[in-house]
């Protein structure tokens, strides 16, 4: 089954597959199968095309893929150019919401590491 050009995996659960869509998660995923009255556990093989077609029908109506990515991207942008404090924070690639940067964050500002001489060495005290 295709989603917005999006290839949904058939071999897993419908609850798990639909969350390969960009701003789809489990519980919106759950929603969308309540909507339509399906079972969550049911794979993507046993589905017949008039669930198939709700199920588009449903998510054709909701922001996610690339509408939402531009939406996001561009609130990114507007918060750089107006040099709001989350807008600063987002073009130094550094967390934007209060996080601590000294130990943390190495996902977010890359895995620079300063590596610390040979440091303390112990000492045998008699």
């Amino acid at each position: 089954m295709r989603i917005l050009g999006i290839t949904i995996p058939e071999d897993k659960r419908l609850e798990i597959s639909l969350t390969t869509l960009f701003g789809i998660g489990r519980s919106r995923a759950k929603k969308i199968l309540d909507e339509t009255k399906i079972d969550w556990g049911v794979k993507v093989k046993d589905l017949d095309t008039k669930k198939e077609n709700e199920i588009k029908k449903i998510i054709g109506n909701l922001k996610v893929e690339g509408d939402l990515r531009r939406e996001i991207s561009g609130n990114i942008k507007r918060l750089k150019e107006i040099k709001c404090y989350r807008g600063i924070r987002h073009s130094r690639s550094l967390p934007t919401r209060g996080q601590r940067t000294k130990t943390n964050s190495r996902t977010r500002r890359g895995n620079v590491r300063k590596t610390m001489g040979t440091g303390r060495r112990a000492v045998d005290k008699k």
